[in-house]
């Protein structure tokens, strides 16, 4: 009598390129070929599908989904998939964040998944309530959307780290857009809403654990740096993670891809 059978692990990883043209040409296509993750979530492009050579567009053996933003050479997120997700969207209905091609979702056997660049609030305060209404409108979108029993995959560079323990100098940063404590509320209010940041599941008190660095201060170099890139998973797809983790032995940007393993 068979025995039961396994449930298979999906790799996804999530990778702000900062500029997909210049990764390019700092090895993004070879290492891609090796790791082959089932999901590639991929933020910062900076160009739009046209720009880009067939290799980046249509890697063999993935379906790609582009979004770009109004402004040239700016923002953008692309998701890279083995098996053709169901559905596809670019919005979660509000217009004047559609603009900059910061989303796209799509509907995967198993799970719905948000690539997500979230704004960067350093510029000026105007940026800094632009990137708190992106971050409450999203989050009553999910809110809606759990409430529905989805299971969801949120993942990208959240511009933001949550604790102490996710940057190397916390106090000299305390207000410095990207951990304000209202930046840090917000992530509070994703985890109150029952989602679960999947590195902190398997890795609740290792330090030192980042996923950005300035590159102006040669910071990764002394490992001087912040975890602002996350997979968040609603409630009922907690179960379903078998592991989460970072590489930071992957250059080509100023940050390094995060990662998790979703038994599916």
């Amino acid at each position: 009598m068979p025995g039961p059978k396994r449930r298979k692990r999906l790799r996804l990883l999530s990778w702000n390129v900062n500029g997909i043209r210049a990764a390019v040409r700092k090895g993004f296509l070879e290492w891609f070929a090796k790791d082959r993750p089932d999901i590639l979530c991929v933020q910062e492009t900076k160009a739009a599908p046209e720009q880009v050579l067939e290799p980046v567009l249509e890697p063999e053996g993935y379906c790609s989904y582009w979004n770009t933003g109004e402004r040239k050479g700016y923002s953008g997120v692309a998701t890279y998939s083995r098996q053709e997700p169901d559905s596809v969207e670019y919005s979660f209905g509000r217009p004047e964040f559609d603009r900059e091609g910061r989303l796209v979702i799509t509907e995967q056997r198993g799970f719905r998944l948000y690539n997500v660049y979230f704004p960067n609030g350093k510029q000026s305060r105007e940026r800094l309530k632009y990137k708190l209404d992106f971050y409450d409108a999203l989050l009553e979108h999910l809110d809606r959307e759990a409430g529905q029993g989805k299971r969801l995959v949120v993942c990208g560079d959240y511009n933001t780290a949550h604790k102490e323990i996710d940057l190397a100098r916390p106090k000299p940063n305390e207000r410095v857009s990207g951990f304000l404590p209202v930046e840090r509320k917000r992530m509070d209010r994703l985890v109150e809403r029952g989602f679960a940041d999947t590195f902190r599941m398997f890795h609740p008190d290792e330090t030192g654990q980042y996923t950005w660095w300035d590159l102006m201060t040669r910071a990764r170099e002394r490992n001087v740096g912040w975890r602002i890139d996350y997979f968040f998973v609603s409630q009922n797809l907690r179960g379903s993670v078998a592991r989460a983790f970072i590489l930071p032995e992957v250059l080509g940007s100023d940050h390094c891809p995060a990662g998790i393993e979703l038994r599916i």
